[in-house]
């Protein structure tokens, strides 16, 4: 299993190409328009409604990102799509949406957020309704999540769909998880039982041997997240590719 040559031809917009001040929020379908305008690839994330829909949506409450509050998954798909994002005005997409607005025009990376709370197997109807929408779509796309377990799931769901592991340094004072739950994760044990194809990992500990070591063995190595041109010209020294926001990546990198 190999990504598809898109995904390291173009930079990835991180969470669609978002400008909140030009009226384009996280994940939504301006941000997913420009980004397609652009040229660029898209990362997006899942997160579940309470009625088992796959919705495009980042964190796990809603009150960063509208005016409402509470959780995500305590409301339902015809609900979150009425909430306005803030600095837009559009509701929350759900994942069969989005993938008729991308289409197959660029590359589509999905995250599933996690949904067990700890990194652990509690998972399916995320997993579950993410496969649905992906059945039929013909376009260059790939699914990865910080949670091994949910990759394995989609494994197991859509063989044929390219999948990864999205890493990090797991410092302790930046995750709500057990130490141990942390040291567990840092090493990337499970790279080899997902039948992963890649890691996205966290763009300041790109250094970390596991990662060379992976990189060695065939692995195609994004990073997460790039916010200046400087910070992006040392990742490509190690990256594959990047997803970035806050600037213009250039094209021809």
């Amino acid at each position: 299993m190999t990504l598809p040559r898109a995904f390291y031809e173009v930079p990835l917009a991180h969470r669609a190409l978002h400008d909140v001040a030009r009226g384009r929020p996280e994940n939504s379908r301006a941000a997913i328009r420009a980004a397609i305008a652009a040229g660029y690839g898209i990362e997006i994330d899942v997160q579940l409604s309470a009625d088992g829909a796959a919705m495009v949506f980042h964190d796990y409450a809603l009150d960063r990102l509208t005016h409402n509050s509470g959780a995500v998954r305590l409301r339902s798909a015809d609900e979150l799509k009425a909430v306005p994002l803030k600095g837009g005005g559009e509701g929350i997409p759900d994942l069969p949406e989005v993938l008729r607005l991308v289409a197959g025009q660029v590359p589509l990376l999905i995250e599933l957020k996690d949904q067990d709370g700890a990194m652990g197997d509690d998972l399916g109807p995320l997993e579950q309704a993410t496969a649905a929408a992906l059945i039929d779509y013909a376009g260059p796309v790939a699914v990865m999540s910080f949670n091994p377990h949910s990759v394995a799931m989609m494994r197991d769901l859509l063989p044929d769909v390219p999948r990864g592991i999205v890493t990090s340094a797991y410092r302790y004072d930046e995750w709500p998880l057990p130490k141990a739950t942390c040291d567990q994760l840092r090493d990337i044990p499970d790279y080899d039982r997902t039948g992963s194809c890649f890691i996205s990992h966290e763009v300041d500990d790109l250094d970390r041997p596991r990662v060379a070591e992976l990189k060695a063995q065939g692995a195609m190595i994004c990073c997460w997240t790039v916010c200046s041109v400087d910070v992006e010209n040392e990742a490509r020294q190690i990256a594959d590719n990047i997803t970035f926001e806050g600037y213009i990546a250039a094209l021809d990198a």
